[in-house]
């Protein structure tokens, strides 16, 4: 098969979160398909790991992501456009023809747009050729923005989540429905989707983690709470600031010296300013998170916001570190809380979980061993790629 992934940033070896699936698509669906790639360069400091993705490509082309809009144009294309504003932002004609383009010189059989929001340049690109199109769903916007607006709509980013929903369900679902195929990260994804419209043609491509690039390591002696996350992501900076000003001052109470290690990409002032407190660390990106596992006792994922996948639950669950996680934090990994991870919705039992892993060592082992065992058996990138692979070939192969 030819292939055309078309992320929205470059998913290279050292990336975090979501394009971290990406980068593993790319390089097992390489072995035996070629592959090449199209997407935005966001930041210059990317370049330094473009050849650990561009490698496995036979072309790759990179334009820039768009920096915003003048004030005028927004505001005519908010009122106007038929393209609802959460998508225009990532729009450029450049990544239009661009795809186009590339299509008619190496003729694809697929092009995979990774994330929705790269859907816009498959659907009604009436100058592309013949190609299957497919969706992979991360997050379905709406109701994720929806729910934003609900929690956070005396703040700023509650009005943008509310100016963000202006025709975003109307618009996604038909992109939806305009593709040969839809793919998402968990069948509870797939559930709500088809829930909006029972036609959509939906498989579902897990999440995974390198079993061996993250392995089991012995637990040092300091208590050590990790969190992992790209940080201009309101769901994980809210995480971070709704664990540090609700969760973390109960916990302190049984633990005064513990430590925080916020690790990830792009801190905004509000994270780097937790930083004065000598015991929580704002890492800021860093070349290899493993090292950060290896200092937390535990792992905590106390996200109330957003949908889609925490693929940061499977790393810290492949490096033996027990996961603390609200509900929506665990959505898709088939933990069962008390056996592979431990589940808090309220700051309160957060806490007391949190305490009772770090004082009970049959506990943290218990934890421990089962969330690896879990990783191993059915979220491998190996077996999250055969999927993938099965799926594209169905798709193109005529009946």
């Amino acid at each position: 098969m030819k292939i055309l992934f078309m992320p929205k940033e470059i998913p290279h070896e050292k990336v975090i979160g979501g394009p971290i699936i990406i980068y593993n698509r790319i390089k097992y669906l390489s072995r035996h398909h070629q592959v090449s790639m199209l997407s935005f360069l966001r930041r210059e400091e990317e370049k330094k790991y473009l050849r650990t993705v561009t490698k496995f490509c036979e072309a790759a082309e990179l334009p820039v992501m768009p920096r915003g809009r003048p004030f005028i144009k927004g505001l005519f294309q908010f009122f106007f456009s038929p393209t609802p504003p959460y998508f225009l932002t990532t729009y450029t004609d450049e990544m239009r023809n661009k795809t186009v383009e590339m299509t008619k010189r190496y003729g694809y059989d697929v092009i995979i747009a990774e994330y929705t929001v790269m859907g816009q340049y498959l659907y009604r690109n009436k100058d592309l050729p013949a190609v299957k199109k497919v969706i992979s769903c991360h997050e379905i916007y709406f109701p994720a923005r929806l729910t934003a607006f609900k929690k956070e709509w005396y703040k700023k980013e509650g009005l943008r989540a509310l100016l963000h929903l202006k025709g975003l369900r109307r618009y996604e679902l038909n992109m939806y429905r305009s593709a040969d195929k839809v793919l998402t990260l968990t069948h509870e994804d797939r559930d709500k989707l088809l829930s909006f419209d029972p036609e959509l043609n939906i498989s579902v491509v897990p999440h995974g983690a390198d079993v061996e690039y993250f392995s089991p390591q012995e637990r040092e002696e300091e208590p050590a709470i990790m969190f992992l996350g790209n940080y201009p992501h309101l769901p994980n900076r809210d995480a971070a600031l709704y664990f540090v000003s609700e969760i973390l001052p109960l916990v302190r109470k049984e633990f005064p010296a513990v430590k925080l290690y916020l690790v990830g990409r792009g801190p905004q002032e509000d994270i780097i300013a937790l930083g004065k407190d000598p015991n929580i660390i704002v890492t800021g990106t860093v070349p290899d998170v493993r090292p950060y596992f290896k200092k937390a006792s535990l792992f905590i994922c106390p996200v109330r916001l957003g949908g889609g996948f925490r693929g940061k639950i499977l790393e810290a669950m492949a490096c033996g570190r027990p996961i603390v996680s609200t509900s929506l934090g665990a959505f898709g990994t088939d933990a069962v809380d008390g056996e592979n991870i431990l589940i808090a919705d309220n700051p309160d039992d957060f806490a007391k979980k949190v305490i009772g892993v770090l004082k009970d060592e049959r506990l943290w082992k218990k934890i421990s061993i089962n969330g690896r065992k879990l990783v191993e058996e059915k979220f491998s990138w190996q077996k999250g790629v055969e999927i993938l692979e099965k799926v594209l070939k169905e798709l193109i192969t005529p009946m």
